[in-house]
C-alpha cells in the first residue's frame, strides 16, 4: 500500500502551481485601466450604464459618453488620458430660444448616429447665451480651453459688430475678448474662444462662459450654436 500524504502536505500549496496564479494576478493589475480624474462620478450622469471594470472601458471613453439625456458628452483625451466635454446647446440659457420666430431648433446627426439639437438663430437684435461647468470635472494639473462651437450659414447678416465673449471663474475672475463673425468661414463648425482655465484639486466651483452682442442693436441672422467644449489646450 502506498505511502499517503499528511494533512500538512495536502494543504501545503503546490509551488507550480503558486507561481502561475501570482502571474494571474500580475498580468490583470498590469491590463488594468487607470481611469481618470473623478470618472466614476461623471458617469452616474451617463444616460446609458457604463461598466468601469469592463475590458473595453477605455476605448469606451475614448468615444465618449452622452449625460443629462444628451444634454452634455464626456470622453478621454487618448494622449493625456484628460477629461473632456461639451455642453449642448439644450443646455445652455439662450435669450427667447423658446421662441420660435427667433430660433430653429434642427437635428444634427452626431457620428454616433445619435441626433442631437443644435439651436439656430433665425432673426434677433438681442444675442444672449450662458452656460455654467462645475470644474471639480477637470483633470487636475491641465490648463483648458473654453471654446463655442458655431456654423455660419451662406446666409447670415448683422454680424457687423463683433459679438463679446466672456468667461468667469469661480473666484469671480472675469477674462473678456470680442469676435469678428464676419471673418469667419462658413457652412462648417468652428471653434470660437471664451477662455482658459488652469485646474486644480484646489479649484471647486462652478464657471460660467458666455457669448453675447446686443449694444450694436441689429438684427442677425445664420447663426447655429452646437455647444460648449471644454477640452485640454493643445
Amino acid at each position: 500500500m502506498g505511502a499517503g500524504l499528511s494533512q500538512d502536505q495536502a494543504l501545503e500549496p503546490n509551488g507550480e502551481e503558486s507561481s502561475k496564479k501570482g502571474e494571474a494576478k500580475a498580468n490583470q493589475s498590469s491590463n488594468r485601466v487607470s481611469l481618470p480624474h473623478n470618472c466614476g462620478d461623471i458617469l452616474k450622469h451617463a444616460d446609458s450604464p457604463v461598466d468601469i471594470s469592463a475590458t473595453n472601458i477605455q476605448e469606451v471613453l475614448i468615444t465618449g459618453v452622452f449625460l443629462n439625456q444628451k444634454r452634455k458628452k464626456y470622453w478621454v483625451d487618448k494622449q493625456s488620458n484628460c477629461n473632456c466635454f461639451v455642453i449642448f446647446a439644450q443646455s445652455l440659457s439662450i435669450t427667447w430660444a423658446e421662441d420660435q420666430s427667433f430660433w430653429h431648433w434642427p437635428l444634427l446627426k452626431e457620428s454616433s448616429d445619435e441626433n442631437l439639437a443644435v439651436a439656430e438663430l433665425l432673426n434677433v437684435c438681442w444675442l444672449e447665451v450662458h452656460g455654467r461647468f462645475e470644474i471639480a470635472n477637470l483633470s487636475p494639473g491641465r490648463l483648458y480651453e473654453v471654446v463655442f462651437v458655431v456654423m455660419l450659414k451662406d446666409s447670415v447678416y448683422g454680424w457687423e459688430d463683433p459679438v463679446n465673449l466672456r468667461l468667469t471663474l469661480p473666484d469671480g475672475t472675469r477674462q473678456d475678448r470680442k469676435e469678428n463673425l464676419m471673418e469667419k468661414p462658413r457652412g462648417r463648425w468652428i471653434d470660437i474662444p471664451a477662455g482658459e482655465i488652469k485646474s486644480s484639486t484646489e479649484k471647486t466651483g462652478e464657471m460660467e462662459f458666455s457669448l453675447y452682442e446686443y449694444e450694436g442693436g441689429k438684427w442677425k441672422r445664420g447663426l447655429l450654436i452646437k455647444g460648449v467644449k471644454i477640452q485640454p489646450k493643445a
